[in-house]
């Protein structure tokens, strides 16, 4: 597939992997400065507003919708959402490369998964076109994987175990996505490489070192050109057991300092006990990247950013975060990706307009889930501590040595609690929310998501395009 043949020489486009950095064909080195498309092909609660995982959320909508105008409303969704004005105004700001996550179930059906669906590369294809027309490389990022590789609601995990590690047939589904996505980009120069695996989380390492290893291959004897993008294990933070490094490989770290969360702060300041300031996210990067240094390979920040909670005193000083983090990177000669372009309003350079029909539709429930801090990335659980603390005081009562992979005790209850158990009913009611909506409406719900619809975060946007233009 040759999307963007037209725009520029081929030599001037392929990138490979050359000692610690990328370079074109030409030898021109290349500094990969973008942003990820998250909430799109793979959709995430706080991105959009609804609460739980991109499945029950679809699930839920098609019940009430029915089947076509639920079709009707993601049509509209997924083609407003990204597309050439988007692209133009990435470019604009001096970035070069669009990380795009996918959800694997835009490519293979649950109860068909033999086959690559019909239309399976549409929106994935109008977007690397788009983004090549702008100069722009594209990062494939498989972000959400068949029986999912970790335990929260960003790989679609409706639960809370990964599966993706216990079962062979999970694995063999990955395999074959990953197939037919080299198969239909082998020859596109403007897609820069495939990032494999998003954040995985494997307790015993050993079957995420191996399900690499079978990705490299099979990919390999499609594609020879195209970088492959691995991620650390844990969310994309330890290297430990991942041997020698891969040919043509960039190793990806993901890098979201406490004090950019939406309880987290000031900045500088301390953070559940902990002083933070730019020495200290140095420091916590250097122990990301001790596997980088050690093997002379290229590091890239595959994801970071805070979030900004809308009190302006705050957001400035995430934002100053920011400032230190991209000072850091570009300092240390690493490649990095933003997170994220668009949302409605916690973290994106883009916005939706607070009047905007999907705003409007949903704010009641969005209120409801953010007073039962059912978001873990966009709210806070402070309000439900009636609920939270008696049970991390019971399970420290009963259970003082549990300590649950990844993050221990208190990540664990509150995605059991809220993202799950208060998430699940809070599903209902959004997909009501949207269910008298008429043709026309659900149209506009939709659009309420192009870009000549939603607000720019200028603030943010200014600090993005002075790191992209370093003096």
């Amino acid at each position: 597939m040759r999307l963007g043949a037209d725009v520029t020489a081929d030599e001037k486009v392929w990138l490979h992997v050359d000692g610690s950095t990328l370079r074109d064909r030409s030898g021109r080195e290349v500094r990969p400065r973008g942003v990820g498309l998250g909430g799109w092909l793979n959709m995430e609660n706080f991105i959009t507003g609804y609460p739980g995982s991109e499945t029950f959320h679809r699930r839920a909508l098609r019940r009430v919708l029915g089947e076509e105008r639920y079709g009707r409303l993601f049509d509209g969704l997924l083609g407003s959402f990204f597309g050439a004005d988007d692209a133009a105004f990435i470019a604009s700001l001096g970035m070069n490369m669009v990380r795009i996550p996918v959800n694997y179930r835009h490519l293979q059906d649950d109860l068909d998964p033999s086959r690559i669906l019909p239309g399976a590369f549409e929106h994935l294809d109008r977007a690397v076109r788009a983004c090549a027309e702008q100069g722009l490389w594209t990062v494939i990022d498989l972000h959400a994987l068949p029986g999912s590789q970790n335990h929260f609601w960003h790989s679609d995990n409706r639960f809370h175990a990964p599966l993706l590690w216990e079962h062979r047939d999970f694995q063999d589904r990955t395999v074959a996505v990953w197939e037919a996505i080299a198969e239909h980009y082998r020859d596109e120069p403007w897609v820069a490489g495939y990032n494999l695996i998003n954040e995985p989380a494997d307790e015993q390492v050993t079957r995420l070192v191996a399900l690499h290893a079978r990705l490299v291959d099979a990919i390999r004897r499609i594609d020879a050109h195209h970088i492959l993008f691995l991620d650390g294990n844990r969310y994309a933070r330890e290297f430990d057991g991942f041997g020698e490094p891969v040919v043509n490989a960039v190793y990806a770290v993901h890098q979201y300092p406490a004090p950019g969360s939406i309880t987290g702060g000031p900045y500088p300041g301390t953070t559940a006990g902990h002083y933070w300031d730019e020495k200290t996210v140095r420091k916590e990067l250097e122990g990301f990247t001790e596997y980088h240094r050690a093997h002379g390979v290229p590091g890239w920040i595959g994801e970071f950013g805070p979030v900004y909670p809308g009190d302006p005193a705050r957001d400035a000083q995430h934002r100053a975060l920011l400032a230190d983090q991209l000072a850091l990177y570009e300092s240390e000669g690493l490649g990095w990706s933003l997170w994220t372009y668009k949302d409605i309003g916690l973290q994106g350079l883009v916005c939706a307009d607070p009047d905007s029909p999907w705003m409007q539709r949903t704010a009641d429930v969005r209120a409801k889930k953010d007073r039962l801090g059912i978001d873990s990335w966009g709210s806070s659980p402070e309000g439900i501590q009636d609920v939270l603390a008696p049970l991390a005081r019971r399970f420290e009562r009963e259970f003082p040595a549990y300590d649950p992979y990844p993050f221990g005790v208190d990540q664990h209850i509150g995605l059991l609690v809220r993202q799950i158990l208060l998430a699940e009913p809070l599903v209902e009611e959004f997909a009501g929310a949207l269910a008298g909506a008429s043709d026309s409406e659900l149209d506009a719900l939709g659009a309420s998501f192009a870009f000549a619809n939603c607000r720019k975060n200028e603030a943010l946007c200014l600090v993005i395009s002075s790191a992209c233009r370093p003096t």
